[in-house]
């Protein structure tokens, strides 16, 4: 006895690749599907290319059937097998599922496909098939006196695990499938993302590959330059500029820089980010080309649906940010790095959120950071060699339970996700002093969105610690510690204080704020 089901064709007026992103959303498991209790990655292989890829998945389901009637069945979970294949040159996704709990008695299909609509090449559509093949089914009825106690056992059990597999076909064909990749759209465009390149085949051009490589992840050919990579006799990206703006590269990451940069003026025919901040986004990546492109290309959009490449020359503080945000700039430290002093512990966050709200402080950051990279440019051409992050010191005397005000902190971990994914490998290093008893509490809430790489910048100091040997003596110049460190210069960093209540905002302001936050 076979039951068969057929969808409609769904048509999203949505590009592929974006669908795709929506798409792998749902993973490892779906809240919109409560059923859909988790999911892991049993294979995956890729194509050279990287066109192709074929990921297997075996997916838990908890379907919502009585408890005794799971229990007289002997489960309490079913297990899928889903097979997905993704062609990134074709634009096509084709998902394989198979029942693996019960299948000796009921075996049950579906198989979807994502592909371009045939008529508009921005448009996705979708199509569903799915049966139930029951293969060994007796039924209540079929039973007789006769039957020994075990055969009428087997007979209720598979007449239950039919009862079950028919609940979760119904309740999964029930399963608003446009509406959740909808509701990952959304979630999508929030976060800045509206537009993924296609694929294209992976650059490497005939000169690069002629390049030879010796063994040692820094040793080269004296006749190797970044002239022959580039393939253009005039390329600026020649071996003194590398050394002079980039740092030292081996062939393999020049390699992969002159091919991302290639990719970017291919494809973006506007203006690019500079060498230096392309650099950045694969060391985040460690020089994998496709994430590190990924990464970039969402930042890039991301950059140019807020405007944030303006954000220097529009952007005017407010004057109570000027009054009461306890951070500045302070020289630079031992390595020519642009020095970022914030006196967290006398910064009134609650006050400040509000007043202010989270969208201008997320700015202020952001403005901070830009301020950065600009800085790093300027000490780049003063010292006459690669300067490309800054070091932070973070102040921590005085950091009390009314830094852990809950909008505070969830003001906080959305600016370290916006910077973690916009500004990646511009920190340098992390002073961290005089942190207090209430610290570990921050630091837990915090350090789960804080990249690994980025952890291990950070340099935590408890008490006095900083002034003995390994301390700030260490990292900055004995001149420029700042007097409030004990040191004898003159920080101009505001010392804050309390925001007085008169400037909070009213509570119809802050609830109007959430739908307009910038993501």
């Amino acid at each position: 006895m076979v039951q068969e089901y057929q969808s409609p064709v769904r048509v999203y007026k949505h590009p592929f690749e974006l669908i795709m992103a929506a798409y792998m959303r749902r993973f490892p498991k779906c809240p919109l599907i409560p059923v859909f209790v988790d999911s892991e990655v049993i294979g995956e292989n890729h194509s050279d290319d990287g066109a192709v890829s074929v990921t297997e998945r075996r997916c838990v389901i908890d379907i919502e059937a009585p408890r005794l009637l799971k229990r007289i069945a002997g489960v309490d979970y079913l297990y899928f097998l889903q097979k997905n294949t993704l062609n990134r040159r074709d634009r096509t996704l084709q998902i394989e599922v198979h029942n693996e709990t019960f299948s000796s008695r009921v075996v049950v299909r579906e198989c979807c496909n994502y592909t371009v609509h045939p008529e508009n090449e921005d448009w996705t559509c979708f199509e569903q098939t799915a049966s139930l093949d029951i293969k060994s089914f007796f039924g209540f009825e079929s039973y007789s006196r006769e039957d020994s106690h075990e055969t009428v056992r087997q007979q209720h059990q598979e007449g239950l695990c039919l009862c079950i597999w028919r609940l979760v076909l119904l309740r999964l064909f029930r399963v608003p499938g446009k509406e959740i990749i909808e509701y990952y759209l959304r979630e999508l465009e929030e976060e800045g993302v509206t537009y993924i390149p296609r694929w294209t085949p992976p650059i490497v051009s005939s000169t690069a590959m002629a390049v030879p490589v010796k063994a040692g992840p820094d040793s080269r050919d004296p006749s190797y330059t970044s002239e022959q990579v580039a393939g253009t006799p005039d390329d600026k990206l020649d071996a003194d500029y590398i050394r002079r703006y980039l740092g030292e590269l081996t062939p393999l990451q020049e390699s992969c820089f002159i091919r991302l940069r290639q990719w970017l003026q291919e494809t973006h025919k506007g203006k690019i980010p500079k060498d230096q901040h392309v650099l950045r986004f694969l060391r985040a990546r460690d020089f994998n080309l496709d994430k590190a492109r990924e990464l970039l290309c969402h930042s890039l959009t991301w950059r140019k649906q807020h405007k944030v490449d303006f954000l220097l020359d529009t952007w005017e503080r407010p004057q109570l940010l000027q009054d009461y945000y306890s951070g500045g700039w302070h020289h630079h430290d031992k390595d020519g790095r642009p020095l970022y002093v914030l006196r967290l512990g006398q910064m009134d966050t609650k006050g400040l959120v509000r007043a202010l709200g989270e969208e201008v402080l997320l700015r202020q950051i952001l403005s901070i950071n830009e301020e950065g990279l600009r800085r790093c440019e300027e000490n780049t051409r003063f010292f006459g060699r690669p300067i490309s992050c800054w070091t932070c010191l973070v102040d921590m005397e005085g950091l009390n339970m009314r830094h852990l005000w809950r909008p505070g902190v969830k003001a906080l971990l959305r600016i370290i996700e916006v910077v973690e994914a916009n500004y990646p490998e511009t920190l340098g290093r992390l002073l961290i002093l005089r942190v207090p008893r209430v610290f570990p509490v921050l630091w837990t809430l915090v350090s789960p969105l804080i990249d690994e790489n980025t952890r291990k910048k950070f340099l935590i100091f408890a008490g006095n610690d900083y002034q003995g040997p390994g301390g700030l003596v260490d990292y900055m110049d004995k001149e420029i510690i700042p007097d409030f460190l004990g040191g004898e210069c003159m920080c101009e960093v505001p010392e804050g204080g309390l925001v007085p209540k008169s400037l909070y905002r009213t509570a119809e302001e802050m609830e109007s704020e959430e739908n307009h936050l910038l993501t």
